[in-house]
């Protein structure tokens, strides 16, 4: 019944689809051929969308390191292919077969299969299953929204763990390793808008301004976070950290943080790998948590859309954010596989 239900809902979909958007529209697809992976602009059919409750017409997304894996035939990612990235999404309903969604809502989608095995972002229009969707919140665009993105919603959820295993902002430092990508700037416009003495580390010593026009107090080099001794501790430091690296800078601070302090775990740019003892945790009493934001509770998810459209939304969002179009995408992506971008790429869909 499940299918035949579904089937009927698809099909009546199709039927009413033409009368409210085009047949075709534009996006960034990537092909697999002759076992080499290639990127560009196409255009697509509504009609092979996949089944969904609600249909948006997207006017923004943004480059997210995971759509950067997809674009270069990451399998771990993606399965198949070809494939539209885009794990972030905000546009306007188009059509909606669900009561909570009507035309004309201004929604946002971020994580879940968005973007991985399902068409994403990087596409004019998108369907999804409604349990997908927050409304946009009063206080922010739809721009605004997506200059966020996955990576300040992961940068929010990581405070938020953070504060729920005992962090108060007048309580030392917080560290944020990674600090001039996208979850790292996010992470320092926020935990500074909360309150919180933000050290930011990175390896491109020449945005020291930058990190401190985003709210950093003090500018690290990424040497300085990774220790060669092999010892099981070393000397307390930090409060709190956000590390968006992964590797050797991971296991660096987790034997650098102050007795019960926490390191919300949220990115792998440097290295999948963690070597490290259990003296940190049954000495210290460290924290180590991890942030997926990708299947993130709906109840927590708007609560954290909330934080971020007022208590914790950033000054400046647009300091932080390049407009491309998916012309423009390419070079972009590679740029990011370099670890040469900083802050958010932003797609607009209406350049």
């Amino acid at each position: 019944m499940d299918i035949f239900k579904n089937n009927c809902l698809l099909s009546s979909r199709k039927i009413s689809l033409s009368k409210i958007v085009p047949e075709k529209y534009k996006a960034f697809v990537i092909r697999e051929k002759d076992e080499k992976f290639v990127r560009r602009v196409e255009e697509c059919s509504i009609q092979d969308l996949p089944a969904g409750e609600v249909l948006i017409n997207v006017k923004y997304s943004s480059l997210n390191y995971k759509d950067a894996l997809s674009a270069s035939g990451h399998r771990g990612v993606t399965r198949k292919y070809p494939h539209t990235p885009g794990i972030d999404a905000a546009g306007i309903v188009a059509f909606s077969s669900d009561k909570n969604f009507s035309e004309g809502d201004e929604v946002l989608v971020t994580g879940y299969d968005l973007g991985m095995n399902t068409p994403g972002g990087f596409g004019e229009y998108i369907r999804v299953p409604a349990d997908w969707l927050v409304k946009l919140p009063n206080r922010l665009s739809l721009k605004e929204s997506m200059i966020l993105g996955t990576a300040g919603f992961t940068a929010a959820l990581s405070l938020y763990k953070l504060e729920m295993n005992g962090l108060k902002s007048n309580e030392g430092e917080v560290l944020i390793t990674g600090a001039t990508g996208g979850v790292g700037s996010l992470s320092v416009m926020i935990l500074s808008k909360a309150g919180y003495n933000v050290s930011a580390s990175t390896g491109k010593m020449d945005k020291t301004d930058y990190l401190k026009e985003l709210g950093a107090a003090q500018i690290i080099n990424r040497d300085e976070l990774n220790d060669q001794t092999n010892k099981a501790l070393l000397r307390k430091k930090w409060n709190a950290v956000i590390d968006t690296v992964g590797g050797n800078i991971l296991t660096t601070v987790i034997k650098s943080l102050k007795y019960g302090g926490s390191v919300a775990a949220c990115g792998l740019t440097l290295s999948n790998s963690l070597t490290t003892t259990v003296y940190p945790f049954i000495l210290r009493g460290v924290n180590l948590l991890g942030i997926a934001s990708a299947e993130t509770q709906m109840d927590l998810r708007v609560k954290l859309w909330e934080k971020l459209s007022y208590e914790w939304k950033p000054e400046r969002l647009n300091r932080i954010s390049t407009e491309v179009s998916l012309e423009e995408l390419n070079e972009k992506i590679d740029l990011m596989l370099e670890g040469k971008t900083t802050g958010r790429i932003l797609i607009n869909h209406s350049i």
